[in-house]
């Protein structure tokens, strides 16, 4: 990460309460084929999530916290951390800054932050939904990215197209942090099961359809964030949630279906570099 801080613009991605055992059956049975493109040999990492919530979890993330692997025991080095003496886990490959978060850690390092909030932790709406936002320098929410719509992460995605355009035009030179909560996992989720009503409520079949959503029009945001330079990005959730396992519904709670979560990081080439590798295909 020093290294690729300041020479790639950085995008991440929180697909808020998507569960590990979800995420992994959809990629292995080709239903998310725009994302497993871009996972490390087409699948995902299972690691344990920091927080069993949205607002715990991003709080530890916005820290350098990320989720953790979970099949071997660490500590595990960070991509980033605040420099804090005694860290068993910042490693001489960490960006390391000297704020008290990620955020403002990159805007030290010159980084434009952009949040584009999904569920109620970001809205703005009162006190408590205005702190993570609150970390960026720049910051977007409205009903229409939030848990109730059904065109929640199209409009994200169009929102991220605008902002990263009006960036290039407007300080070409400058890196972009661009953060984005994708709300559409999140309960409610019914209304992405062809052929389900709110009277079914949400299930674990309907959280899997939200994904199969969201893989839809992920191409173009990983298209926008890749315009101008290489970007280097974090595709992760914050948290699980539960349907009925073991007796257990929702999150916020201590169950492997909340605790354990998808994970991936790699590199989007810039378009010119795609652009290049494609016609050497041909």
């Amino acid at each position: 990460m020093r290294r690729i801080v300041g020479s790639h613009d950085i995008l991440f991605v929180t697909l808020d309460t998507l569960r590990y055992d979800v995420a992994a059956e959809l990629a292995a049975a080709g239903r998310t084929p725009n994302l497993a493109a871009r996972l490390p040999g087409g699948r995902w990492e299972r690691r344990h999530s920091p927080g069993s919530f949205t607002y715990a979890a991003h709080q530890a993330i916005f820290a350098g916290f990320l989720p953790t692997p979970a099949d071997s025991p660490g500590p595990h080095p960070r991509l980033f951390a605040a420099r804090f003496a005694g860290s068993e886990s910042t490693a001489t490959t960490s960006f390391v800054y000297d704020t008290p978060d990620l955020v403002s850690g990159l805007a030290e390092a010159g980084y434009r932050t952009v949040c584009v909030g999904g569920v109620g932790f970001f809205s703005k709406t009162a006190a408590l939904g205005s702190v993570l936002p609150g970390l960026f320098q720049e910051s977007h929410w409205s009903p229409q990215t939030g848990v109730t719509s059904a065109t929640s992460f199209e409009t994200q995605v169009a929102l991220a197209e605008r902002i990263t355009e009006e960036h290039a035009r407007q300080a070409p030179e400058q890196p972009l942090f661009l953060f984005v909560n994708v709300s559409a996992l999140h309960q409610p989720n019914w209304h992405h099961l062809p052929g389900a009503t709110k009277e079914h409520g949400d299930t674990r079949a309907s959280h899997a359809a939200a994904l199969e959503y969201v893989d839809r029009h992920v191409p173009r945001l990983f298209a926008a964030m890749a315009q101008r330079r290489p970007c280097f990005a974090i595709v992760c959730s914050d948290h699980g949630t539960a349907y009925g396992d073991d007796g257990w519904s929702g999150h916020r709670i201590g169950h492997e279906s909340v605790w354990t979560v998808p994970y991936a990081h790699f590199t989007l080439p810039a378009a010119a570099r795609q652009d290049s590798d494609e016609r050497a295909r041909r």
